[in-house]
């Protein structure tokens, strides 16, 4: 890049997302100057990015390579990590300047950043971007929101770098005001955590319950990933279940510890779901099954001292068609779970996000790009709108034809000993969904019992305490 143009965009933190962005960017025709500390990232951005990109190694030099107004793209660790870049560049911002968050950050931690911006004039993004290193680099999704005086400074540029649906559409849009689109992403990673582990209860039961080994379950999946159950998870759990060790032949996914690390969106997205009122259950299962995972010792410990279930027999190949269906009617409960989460906060926070356009940007370029997408989105487009997911037309007759399936599989879980949280979680939101009278009458009157906290009645209006001890 020639030394008086000025650049299009700053990157800060050229780690494995930043590098992929900035040459992402570079792609697109857009001038980058990346920043970074270590001057091997720098020199590596610059090796691969054919001229078009300048990386510098502090603030001020980044802040006087760009165009005004400036643009600058936060790739470091969400936390502590941002609010110091923050503090540093503040000094030197002027007003109409653009600073996008594109990490996974708390959405909370985003309102208390735009929050001590306020009348500033410095125009402030939180956006989600999925996809992992290879959507960096080849296309996203992006989740942006915020400040809107910035999106037309940013539509053109972030909408370029995006993923492509078929239809050509970008898959970027903008989220709505406040930290809508952190709030967005949270909840992508947690249906994200639920998709991952009913994936794995399916795999567990297609070897235990079924009786397949790790390629003909892999295959399995595979013939999966060519119709309803299309999407980016199953298509790489397939390729994963067929990969085989290079030293001893085995399936590499038998070699690999059962213990399964988290970085905190899932957990955001429980406690959202929590402080909020939303029974997100099998996002909640999820993040509860990792620290399970995560206690191998006990674990190891305990299979040798507690008893379990005496097989029963009825393995078979047959069970796999139960296994898709199942599968199907829990996915559809756990995205249903999600978008039920991205209307109550939206409701709380009035950012004024619209989960058509959401589903929209969730169709390529994310972890959770499946098939079923087009089918949400043409649910949440009806006038008007399903009051639940699961109340849509379409969406009702897959579960129709699920929902037994599910049960069954559960139930042979259960019989087996194989823990299934996830499905289980999800066969509980449905079920809990269409009872029309729960037993919540009884926890209601126990809560008057012991805290005189008052109950409602079905035959009249008003709230009511009774002296129970007396009768």
């Amino acid at each position: 890049m020639a030394e008086q143009q000025a650049g299009d965009i700053g990157v800060v933190g050229l780690g494995v997302m930043g590098h992929s962005l900035a040459l992402n960017l570079v792609r697109h025709g857009y001038t980058v100057v990346g920043l970074d500390l270590d001057e091997g990232k720098r020199a590596q951005l610059l090796r691969v990015a054919e001229g078009r990109a300048r990386a510098v190694a502090s603030v001020l030099d980044m802040l006087q390579a760009l165009q005004s107004p400036r643009r600058i793209l936060l790739m470091v660790p969400a936390g502590a990590a941002v609010d110091a870049v923050l503090a540093e560049l503040r000094p030197h911002l002027a007003r109409g300047d653009v600073v996008i968050d594109g990490g996974n950050t708390r959405y909370t931690d985003t309102q208390r950043r735009m929050a001590a911006l306020s009348g500033t004039g410095i125009l402030y993004v939180g956006a989600g971007i999925s996809g992992g290193e290879q959507g960096a680099l080849l296309g996203p999704s992006i989740m942006p929101g915020g400040d809107a005086q910035a999106w037309p400074l940013l539509r053109p540029m972030l909408q370029a770098i995006a993923a492509k649906t078929a239809d050509g559409q970008p898959c970027c849009e903008w989220m709505g005001s406040g930290a809508s689109g952190h709030f967005v992403k949270m909840v992508h990673n947690g249906i994200e955590y639920a998709e991952m582990q009913l994936i794995g209860e399916v795999y567990a039961l297609l070897r235990g319950l079924a009786g397949l080994h790790a390629r003909e379950a892999g295959q399995v999946f595979a013939k999966w990933n060519r119709g309803e159950l299309e999407s980016y998870l199953t298509q790489i759990t397939a390729d994963i279940l067929h990969h085989e060790d290079a030293e001893s032949g085995q399936p590499l996914v038998d070699l690999i510890l059962d213990t399964a690390e988290q970085k905190g969106t899932g957990k955001w997205a429980t406690q959202a779901a929590l402080d909020l009122g939303v029974p997100a259950s099998t996002m909640g299962e999820a993040v509860f099954a990792r620290a399970v995972s995560a206690a191998k010792p006990l674990r190891e410990q305990a299979a040798k001292l507690l008893p379990g279930p005496r097989p029963d027999g009825g393995q078979g190949p047959e069970w796999i068609p139960r296994l898709r269906d199942a599968l199907l009617a829990a996915r559809l409960c756990a995205y249903a779970q999600g978008f039920q989460l991205l209307a109550a906060g939206n409701a709380e926070y009035q950012w004024g996000m619209d989960l058509v356009r959401i589903a929209s940007v969730w169709r390529a370029g994310c972890i959770i790009r499946a098939r079923v997408l087009d089918d949400l989105r043409a649910a949440l487009a009806a006038s008007p709108p399903p009051a639940h997911l699961l109340l849509a037309p379409g969406l009702g007759d897959m579960l129709a034809r699920t929902q037994q399936p599910l049960r069954e599989v559960v139930a042979a879980a259960v019989l087996q000993g194989t823990p299934v949280p996830g499905l289980a979680s999800a066969l509980a939101s449905y079920d809990g969904l269409r009872t029309a009278r729960l037993p919540a009458n009884l926890l209601a009157a126990q809560r008057d019992y012991f805290g005189a906290h008052r109950y409602q009645r079905v035959d009249r209006a008003g709230s009511f305490h009774t002296d129970w001890i007396a009768l």
